[in-house]
């Protein structure tokens, strides 16, 4: 029978495995006390879009009030100690319908662009790769595509399959893949010059596997980027269709509908219904651009080596 190892030994054979570990958490800390002093604009936009998220997943347990409730006397009640951020037309708590609309707001957001960046690599990784006719066809449709003014496509979509979450996450992104495939295409045309790729094909590597292991992981910082960048237009257009009245039916908040409706209505004798929902839209607009400027920056090559050209001369 194998005897027991000693404790002494377990212990030892572990320990690599823990100064590894503490190794990967250390660099992980450097390089994001490093973002932060480079980019402070940046590292603000991590916050705000870290406390979006943190308000998204535990609205019932920071929102005093259900998105729907009508509170008893509180009808138009400007902002103050009992409503932070005042009562609307219908004595709802608007400060829990922004935090409930937040919901909507990640929902719609990331679904869409993970969606379209799908779409979008599966276009544009294929176009650059095959080019010829393929290429050529490919692009002729995407350009076709884009032709069209972006408010007549996505009106003509959510005509067809009505209002809705999931129909404005489809019309979203089916629109946005196709600016998202352009700039795909060009970074897989670049990859495809390496000898790496040759390499690949000579060894006998297939298409999908040439695609998947060699092109995806070097054209991945550019979908990074398209991610954090799309994501604030992306909520601007959710925001205007609901606005539009084609996004989240009611009573569901969302921050675009906030702002249509009674908060038009009621825009110079309770201004806060409008005001509020607006800064919350602005606030994270303005978060996932700095985010994704300052992720460009760190993650495009050309960029790293102009800002260090600049520093020697």
């Amino acid at each position: 029978m194998p005897t027991a190892q000693p404790f002494e030994a377990v212990a030892s054979a572990h320990r690599p495995v823990a100064r590894r570990r503490a190794g990967l958490a250390r660099r992980a800390l450097g390089g994001v006390w490093w973002f932060c002093r480079r980019k402070p604009l940046g590292a603000l936009g991590a916050v705000i879009i870290l406390a979006l998220l943190v308000m998204a997943g535990f609205a019932e347990w920071i929102a005093p009030y259900a998105y729907d409730e009508q509170i008893p006397g509180g009808r138009l009640r400007p902002p103050g100690r009992e409503f932070l951020l005042g009562t609307d037309n219908v004595s709802r708590d608007i400060f829990s319908r922004v935090v409930y609309g937040s919901r909507v707001t990640v929902t719609v957001s990331f679904a869409t662009v993970f969606l379209s960046n799908v779409l979008a690599a599966v276009v544009g990784i294929t176009s650059g790769y095959f080019r010829g006719r393929y290429d050529i066809c490919v692009q002729r449709v995407v350009d076709a595509w884009q032709s069209f003014p972006f408010l007549i496509i996505i009106l003509s979509l959510l005509a067809v399959l009505g209002p809705g979450m999931g129909n404005v996450i489809v019309s979203l992104s089916i629109l946005v893949a196709a600016t998202g495939s352009r700039v795909i295409r060009g970074a897989t045309l670049t990859v495809v010059e390496n000898p790496y790729v040759e390499a690949a094909r000579a060894m006998g590597g297939g298409h999908l596997r040439i695609m998947a292991l060699h092109i995806l992981p070097n054209v991945a910082a550019t979908i990074i980027v398209l991610v954090t960048i799309g994501l604030g237009g992306i909520i601007l257009a959710e925001s205007a269709l609901s606005f539009l009245g084609y996004g989240v039916p009611p009573p569901h908040p969302s921050w675009g509908s906030m702002l249509s409706g009674s908060g038009r209505t009621y825009m110079y004798s309770a201004p806060w219904m409008a005001i509020w929902p607006g800064v919350a839209i602005s606030l994270v607009v303005f978060a996932f651009n700095m985010l994704g400027d300052a992720l460009r920056d760190v993650l495009d090559p050309r960029i790293r080596g102009t800002s260090r050209h600049g520093r020697d001369g």
